[in-house]
């Protein structure tokens, strides 16, 4: 689709410090779901014999660890299902990509398009409802499609949402299939020198106000809400299972609960997660015990991903999957692909946007979440619903 050779970047604004990948010695790709697990294997078994890893694995991908949801992975998508490179090592700032070109100008997002009006939403929404009545999950991360067209080069699109919402997890990945472009502000998972493994769950969100004190009452709003505490602590309480299945026993702590970040469209609830991995663990290992991220599937989480590929009705691809990369000496760094866009050859962009719906969630209100979470790539431009 483009013109040069593939590569993956990595860029955190708010240290404006970028890692590069280019040249991979190798693309592993896989399209089926039989694909999957031997691919993960690969890519392990090249960071222990001292090569880096980048790239992206698909929500779809995770179902392949649960024997219930693995027959509703569709296979030969255009989106694959693992794409990830196998690179001697990254660059930082001093490559080319890790700067913006001179002209920007014709890099644009534009017609965007909710593919779900609000009588569509409510109806899906009043669906998920029933199973949380019933009590089939608690709570579940219902998510909608967005298209979009883009012109231009990926590379200064990616440079211009920069401008406009800057993070700590953009990502942008040309590996084969569609162009991943990614401005998550969510950690799924890092892993340091000394093997503590930290997830950074973000469960809770709220419009900016207009001014620092309007600001200061949302934020403290938001701590006093008890439905957006219950979401946050129960997403909170869902990644520590998880995570002890792979970690030392009394190394997992959560240093921090209930944070708020703030960004320029909206503050987000965030808490911490930590605990210290297992001897022999690498990223398949974390990968069967992690992904997807609880934080956008729902709780109990199996349950709440088969309801919602039943309501969503198409697969998320890279969204809500996993972008990052692994150092051959172990540390690892890896977001949860919200805020994702799939740039695709001929001009269709896609991305998702949604929210937790817990009980006393109501339908209008959610909906008017997900197209405030659009803003990151829609900026002031109308949303057709």
């Amino acid at each position: 689709m483009t013109d040069h050779l593939p590569f993956a970047l990595f860029r955190d604004d708010r240290s404006a410090t970028s890692l590069v990948f280019d040249r991979p010695r190798e693309i592993v790709l896989a399209r089926t779901a039989s694909e999957i697990l031997p691919a993960l294997e690969k890519l392990e078994a090249a960071r222990r014999a001292g090569f880096w890893l980048a790239g992206y694995v698909s929500y779809e991908a995770g179902h392949i660890f649960e024997e219930k949801l693995a027959p509703l992975i569709e296979d030969d998508r255009p989106t694959p299902l693992v794409a990830m490179g196998i690179f001697d090592k990254p660059a930082g700032n001093e490559h080319p990509l890790a700067t913006p070109g001179p002209d920007r100008g014709e890099a644009a997002l534009s017609d965007f398009r909710a593919t779900w009006s609000l009588e569509t939403y409510r109806e899906r929404f009043e669906r998920l409802h029933t199973h949380i009545r019933r009590g089939d999950c608690y709570q579940a991360n219902l998510t909608m499609p967005v298209a979009a067209k883009w012109t231009g080069d990926p590379k200064d699109l990616f440079w211009s949402l920069i401008e406009r919402q800057p993070v700590s997890y953009g990502a942008l990945i040309d590996l084969g299939g569609p162009v991943i472009l990614s401005r998550s502000p969510e950690l799924f998972f890092s892993v340091d020198a000394d093997r503590m493994i930290e997830t950074h769950p973000m469960k809770g969100t709220a419009p900016r106000g207009a001014s620092e004190e309007e600001d200061q009452a949302i934020i403290a709003a938001m701590l006093a809400d008890e439905k957006t505490l219950a979401e946050n602590r129960m997403i909170v309480d869902l990644l520590r299972n998880d995570i002890s299945v792979i970690t030392e026993v009394g190394s997992l702590s959560v240093p921090k609960l209930f944070e708020i970040e703030t960004y320029p469209t909206l503050h987000q609830m965030v808490s911490h997660v930590r605990a210290r991995l297992l001897p022999e663990v690498g990223l398949p290992e974390i990968l069967a015990a992690l992904f997807p991220c609880g934080s956008i599937t729902g709780a109990p989480k199996m349950w709440a991903m088969r309801i919602l590929a039943e309501l969503e009705q198409t697969p998320r691809d890279a969204y809500c999957g996993a972008i990052g990369w692994c150092d051959p000496a172990g540390p690892m760094k890896f977001s949860v692909a919200i805020r994702t866009l799939s740039l695709f050859s001929g001009g269709t962009a896609v991305f998702n946007v949604g929210g937790g719906i817990v009980f006393d969630s109501t339908a209008e209100a959610e909906y008017e979440e997900c197209l405030l979470k659009a803003r990151f790539a829609a900026g002031s431009s109308p949303i057709c619903r």
